[in-house]
């Protein structure tokens, strides 16, 4: 601002100047003009007159002279003031140049140096460049290039240049033309900021790379970046697991890594056998795992390969085209046409069928869109049923079609839609049926009635409906009040069977009681001893019918209770059969009458001990009620499931009967002589254990000629585990004679009783009341001995369980054991199966026993018994 006043007052005062001395020139050549002018005497008057108007006009010109010369003093006073404020403001100027901390200059519009600050001549102090007012700016910059004073060059913005200098500073170059044409340029060393700049490049740069690191270490897959060269620059831990590879150096050549794995060297150079390139591959292990393997080139040299495990893709799409087989397999055989077209309406399933409908080869349609696979006028005729099911209709329609024979059929189209989740339609199920039949069918009933009335038509459908109603109502009443019934007959049915379950306990269990004391009475009282034997057979007789009594109500008690729970398994029937055949047989002879059986090998499903319950019962049911002639046991195959049959040729049961004798303590009318009537329970246990496991109880029967009895129980076809606890046969062995048995019971009347049994058998016995008294008369258990006989529950909390253990504990070769018990439960069963040992329930029968023991001694392996 200051140089501009004093520019202004200068100009204006070299004006007044040159206005100054155009009125000295003027005054001068006035004067002149005045002395030289001759003036003649007669015209005096006119020479004073303009003598006075020269004086005037001297004065008015002598006034202004003296006015511009004031005028003038004060425009120097003025300029002199403007000089001085002037160089202050250019010395302002230059301070506040040499204050900034860049490297200041001004040119002129000629691109000369007008103004500097020293760090701009420091900036050329190391070159030979020199620097004043009036240097060019063009020597400047040839001066620099030619010197090497600056390395490179960065254009940036429009105004500013970064140039690196040769001793590694950076120099920020910011360029600013002025009004007058003029340049200002001004150098700011920006080399910390640089240094800066390029250490936090360097620390991001690391970051990322670190980043990248972790990134990759933490992916599913296994990655490595080969350079162009072939080394090996990055990688994470999953692809040295997947090759199966150690640890390895950064920069390893790729092709040595890879040579050191079960898996292929894949570059982007790979070629097949034909020579095409290969981008990726997949790898079976032999582990059994699958790899797919990937390389994708750089643009800049090198590639990157990756190596994921596909197995479980793998495996899936296995499942998948397995499933596509069975799929194939079942749609190839169903008597329909099925295909699927897309939304393009290109073939991509046909099933074999549709293919030979339309005689084409097997697969040849897929891939193929409709029109090619058909005439115009087959596409035609569909067009309108395709778009509304690619609208998302289902469609069905009937068109006629003629078949690669000639003959017109008439079939039934379906169109369902197959609908993406977001409701666009992806394709076409397509379903055609030849209902030529059915239609001819339906047009021989439509030709049947079509002279009928619609009215008659119409009234006999609401009748019919109307009808229905009725009659649904009726059987729905009718169902409710049988239900009813059946209830109240039930509930009676168990009071009933309450009081008779009381009445017959009392005089049945009273009865052989009884006739075993009166027994017992004559016994003592008989003087001779031979005639106690028919005595005594008869005591026999009458504690067995006690003892069966006792069985049986123990059993229908357990069945009411709910304690029984069936095991069922599979296994081979005739092995049970076998063994029952042979247990009764000898019963029947003893009863006079003859048993057949027909061996069967059927495999079925159930609970053994159960079945063999039910048919122990229904044969000893036939033997009590065949007073003479034969029993059959056999079994019929009826789809699936097994009859087993029992035939008798008895006294029949009367039609009235059949459903009665299943109910609690119903005995039939008519026996043979001499025999035992029972409690009537047989066929209820019978009937109550059939319900348990599921099965089906049949009867037939005619009275005079005899009756059939069977059990219907399923079929399987699995193959039975061998079991570990069969029936024992029935047949006694005379391997008892001579055999050394030994007995554990708490109770010494049984310890007589079975001593005495055993010793009438042959066997020599030694009887002890607990382990311990056993161990004092056998030597500590060393003794030899054939067999063990226990009781279950013995004093002290012990029970036969741990006494076998201690015994055989200290023997070289354990001893077969046959545990004795009134413990029905299925947990001691389960128990003896593991420990191996044979199981008999209380009450033992003589018979029974003597066969186990001799099953025990001749084969040595563990049995059960009911």
């Amino acid at each position: 601002m200051a140089a501009t006043d004093a520019d202004a007052l200068r100009q204006r005062l070299e004006a007044l100047e040159k206005e100054n001395h155009k009125l000295k020139r003027i005054n001068a050549a006035l004067i002149e003009r005045v002395e030289s002018r001759a003036t003649p005497p007669d015209d005096a008057y006119a020479a004073f007159q303009y003598s006075v108007e020269l004086a005037e006009q001297v004065r008015e010109r002598t006034d202004a002279l003296n006015q511009a010369m004031a005028e003038l003093k004060a425009s120097n006073h003025l300029l002199s003031e403007a000089r001085l404020r002037a160089e202050t403001a250019h010395q302002h100027l230059i301070d506040a140049i040499e204050s900034i901390s860049d490297a200041f200059v001004l040119f002129d519009a000629d691109q000369r140096i007008v103004l500097f600050n020293s760090r701009f001549k420091q900036f050329w102090e190391r070159s030979p460049a020199r620097i004043a007012a009036g240097t060019k700016l063009d020597d400047i910059k040839r001066l620099a290039e030619s010197t090497g004073l600056i390395l490179e060059e960065h254009r940036g913005s429009d105004e500013q240049t970064l140039y690196q200098l040769y001793d590694g500073r950076w120099v920020q170059v910011s360029e600013r033309r002025t009004r007058g044409g003029g340049l200002v340029i001004l150098y700011t060393d920006i080399t910390e900021v640089k240094n800066t700049e390029s250490i936090r490049r360097e620390q991001a740069l690391a970051q990322k790379s670190s980043l990248l690191q972790r990134a990759i270490d933490n992916l599913s897959q296994g990655v490595a970046m080969v350079s162009a060269e072939g080394a090996l620059e990055l990688w994470n831990h999953r692809f040295l697991d997947l090759c199966g590879l150690a640890p390895i150096a950064a920069h390893s050549d790729f092709a040595e890594v890879m040579a050191d794995s079960e898996l292929p060297l894949l570059t982007p150079a790979s070629t097949d056998g034909r020579g095409r390139p290969i981008q990726q591959l997949e790898q079976h292990l032999f582990d059994g795992r699958v790899l797919e393997i990937r390389t994708h080139p750089l643009p800049t040299g090198g590639f990157v390969n990756t190596f994921t495990d596909i197995t479980e893709r793998y495996q899936h799409a296995e499942a998948l085209r397995q499933s596509e087989r069975w799929i194939r397999l079942i749609t190839d055989h169903v008597p329909a046409l099925i295909a699927y077209l897309s939304a393009d309406l290109v073939y991509e399933f046909t099933n074999k069928v549709y293919e030979e409908w339309y005689h084409w080869p097997r697969g040849a349609m897929l891939g193929r869109s409709l029109r090619e696979a058909h005439s115009e006028e087959h596409c035609r005729r569909l067009h309108p049923y395709i778009e509304r099911s690619l609208d998302g209709e289902s469609v069905s329609f009937e068109v006629v079609e003629t078949n690669f024979n000639g003959q017109e059929r008439c079939m039934l189209r379906s169109y369902v839609p197959n609908r993406r989740p977001d409701g666009s339609v992806a394709g076409i199920f397509v379903l055609i049926r030849d209902i030529t039949e059915r239609r001819r069918t339906a047009e021989a009933l439509h030709q049947a009635y079509q002279n009928l009335e619609q009215r008659v038509r119409e009234r006999t459908a609401e009748l019919t409906n109307l009808n229905s109603q009725l009659r649904r109502e009726i059987d729905e009443r009718t169902q409710a009040e049988a239900r009813l019934r059946e209830a109240k007959r039930e509930a009676e049915l168990a009071n009933l069977s309450k009081t008779k379950f009381l009445a017959a306990v009392s005089h049945d269990l009273l009865q052989p009681l009884n006739a075993a004391r009166l027994f017992t009475s004559a016994m003592l009282e008989q003087r001779d001893p031979s005639a106690n034997a028919g005595l005594i057979r008869s005591l026999s007789n009458s504690l067995e019918d006690v003892e069966n009594l006792l069985g049986t109500l123990v059993d229908i008690s357990k069945l009411d209770a709910g304690v029984i729970k069936p095991e069922i398994t599979a296994f081979a029937v005739g092995e049970l059969l076998d063994t029952l055949a042979a247990e009764f047989s000898q019963v029947a002879v003893s009863e006079g009458l003859q048993l057949r059986f027909v061996p069967c090998t059927a495999l079925v499903r159930s609970d053994t001990q159960l079945l063999a319950r039910i048919l122990r019962n229904l044969l000893t049911n036939a033997i009590r009620y065949t007073p003479k002639g034969q029993i059959l046991l056999g079994c019929r195959r009826r789809r699936q499931s097994l009859s087993i049959e029992v035939w008798d040729t008895g006294i029949g049961i009367p039609e009235d009967k059949l459903q009665e004798i299943f109910q609690e303590f119903k005995r039939g009318d008519q026996q043979r002589p001499n025999q035992d009537r029972g409690l009537g329970l047989g066929l209820a246990i019978v009937d109550k254990i059939a319900r348990m496991l599921g099965h089906r109880v049949r009867v037939a029967s005619v009275p005079g000629k005899g009756s059939m009895f069977a059990i219907e129980v399923p079929l399987t076809r699995r193959v039975p585990v061998p079991r570990q606890v069969t029936e024992v046969p029935s047949a006694p062995s005379e391997r008892l004679q001579g055999a050394k048995v030994w007995v554990v019971d708490n109770d010494a009347a049984i310890c007589a009783g079975m001593r005495t049994l055993l010793e009438g058998w042959g066997c020599q016995v030694i009887t002890a009341l607990s382990e311990e008294d056993l161990a004092r008369q056998v030597d500590n258990f060393h003794a030899e001995a054939d067999l063990l006989l226990v009781d279950y529950h013995l004093d002290n909390d012990c029970n036969g369980v741990d006494v076998v253990e201690s015994v055989n504990a200290r023997r070289a070769t354990p001893l077969p054991a046959l545990m004795i018990t009134a413990n029905y439960s299925n947990e001691l069963k389960q128990q003896m199966r593991e420990l191996g040992h044979t199981l008999m329930h209380k009450p033992v029968r003589p018979m029974k026993l003597k066969t186990a023991m001799s099953h025990l001694l001749e084969r040595g392996a563990p049995e059960a018994h009911g």
